[in-house]
């Protein structure tokens, strides 16, 4: 199975479970380029569960649109645990979503900025007793072509927000 057939298998067990539960769904890409947010509104009724996304691809973009702080960029950068929670916070705060889904990381062919290409940092807002701030993060270290790179990232995040609503 290709890793793009392996994401819409993802996609619709996240758009199934999420709509069983009544939950909703924002994301926040990077390094996707909005392939989260793609993969997801192909599958039919994803309306129902998927709000929408930021795609936060460049810098200043994740500061101004989703809200991560400068200090957090100038000490862990921007492929971090913590500029990913920072992103899945500011899309699901702006957004009210039950989740956010978001992801950050060097989908190649370079190294950015003492990273090296294939790693990626995954988070997950979840709501926790009605309360919004938790998130859960999972770095990953993919081999690969750029392509098969975020397409990885796509199935693995996906992956993971299964596991956190399974787990709630």
């Amino acid at each position: 199975m290709s890793l793009n057939q392996r994401a819409a298998v993802r996609a619709r067990q996240v758009v199934e479970l999420f709509t069983a539960r009544g939950l909703t769904l924002v994301s926040a890409e990077s390094l996707t380029g909005g392939l989260i947010g793609a993969t997801l509104t192909g599958i039919p009724g994803a309306s129902a569960v998927y709000w929408g996304g930021a795609i936060t691809y460049a810098t200043s973009m994740k500061a101004r649109v989703l809200g991560v702080s400068s200090e957090t960029i100038d000490h862990h950068s921007v492929i971090s645990a913590q500029t990913v929670s920072e992103m899945a916070l500011g899309a699901q705060q702006d957004t009210g979503a039950d989740f956010a889904l978001a992801v950050t990381g060097v989908a190649g062919p370079d190294p950015q900025d003492g990273h090296n290409v294939g790693e990626v940092w995954v988070g997950v807002a979840c709501p926790r007793d009605g309360v919004i701030g938790k998130v859960v993060t999972r770095a990953y270290n993919f081999d690969g072509t750029r392509s098969e790179i975020r397409w990885k990232t796509v199935v693995e995040a996906l992956q993971l927000l299964l596991e956190e609503v399974m787990g709630d």
